[in-house]
């Protein structure tokens, strides 16, 4: 009895701990259990995460981060080639590319608009049809008209804007961002063309006409003949020797660049001027020819400035290796 009430009494439940049997846990299982670090074995059995839906959870979490990582890939790949494209067209963002867009974007707005406000003063009632219908004839009409009143200025404007056109397509065609082109040496090749070409090719095919006056079916190759050979040699030369004091070069260098360049660019006009010039000399009006000239000047200034860019480029590269070499061998 003695025992009994010892064992029912509620002192004997304070004293007394409660004895749990186990089985035994295999060394296995216990490596199993730590392995996995969300199974914490001073939680109670309660607060611990059921295991398989744990893993699911974890499972989840690797898929979807995957998921992430992938379309983070895609997504970087995407706009890699955004920014190599932009690259490409506008360079690295810099103050000169903005400045060379501003410019570019200013010179190309301001002269549409001006070839489509040519009839501004008769546009009332006119619908867009009309005025781009007669947008063109106007402007040509204008174009005439600048002729008569002022043939040389008009012909300078012309073959100013030409050459600088010219050197920029040059200039992206060796390889530079559309918007990150040499502004001074594209308005030195525009100099050239406004101060130069214009007024000398003016009074150039004057002197042209008079020189062979007859209309016989020979005057047209002998013209031909006389501007790739005397009238070309002439200008090329001039061509070079200005943009040699443009760029502040010493007279012996322009000279030494003309003699090196001289014979292969003559030689290489060959290959364009004589079919355009059946054309100058056998359809187009005297007045005009400069014109149709400039168009074709697009093609052949982009290598005029090429070439006279490399040879000058060359020149300087060899120029500073040259005096690399002494420097390098004195420190030896």
């Amino acid at each position: 009895m003695t025992t009994l009430n010892s064992f029912f009494s509620p002192t004997s439940q304070l004293t007394e701990p409660k004895k749990h049997f186990s089985l035994p846990i295999s060394p296995s299982h216990r490596l199993s259990t730590l392995s996995k670090p969300f199974l914490n074995p001073n939680l109670p059995e309660k607060g611990r995460p059921f295991w398989p839906s744990a893993a699911v959870t974890e499972d989840r979490d690797v898929s979807s981060a995957e998921k992430t990582g992938d379309r983070d890939g895609e997504k970087g790949s995407v706009s890699r080639k955004m920014e190599g494209l932009k690259n490409s067209v506008f360079g690295t963002t810099s103050s000169d590319s903005l400045l060379n867009a501003a410019i570019v974007l200013g010179a190309g707005s301001l002269a549409i608009t001006k070839l489509l406000t040519i009839d501004h003063d008769y546009w009332h009632g006119w619908t867009l049809y009309e005025v781009l219908r007669y947008a063109p004839e106007h402007n040509w009409n204008a174009y005439e008209k600048a002729l008569k009143t002022h043939p040389v200025l008009a012909k300078m404007m012309i073959s100013g804007i030409v050459y600088s056109l010219g050197d920029w397509i040059a200039q992206c065609y060796e390889g530079k961002p559309l918007f990150e082109f040499d502004r001074t040496r594209m308005f030195r090749s525009g100099l050239v063309g406004f101060t130069l070409h214009g007024s000398l090719s003016h009074y150039y095919y004057q002197f042209c006409e008079a020189l062979f006056p007859s209309k016989g079916w020979w005057v047209v190759p002998a013209k031909v003949a006389f501007d790739q050979s005397v009238w070309a040699a002439v200008w090329n030369s001039i061509y070079y020797v200005a943009l040699g004091f443009l760029r502040l070069e010493s007279p012996v260098n322009i000279f030494n660049e003309l003699k090196a360049t001289f014979w292969p660019m003559l030689t290489a006009g060959w290959k364009l001027w004589p079919f355009a010039h059946l054309i100058t000399y056998g359809v187009i009006p005297v007045e005009q020819r400069l014109l149709w000239v400039d168009c074709v000047e697009l093609i052949w200034v982009t290598i005029l400035s090429t070439y006279s860019n490399e040879k000058s480029e060359m020149r300087i590269s060899e120029a500073s290796e040259a005096e690399a070499g002494p420097l390098s061998n004195k420190e030896k």
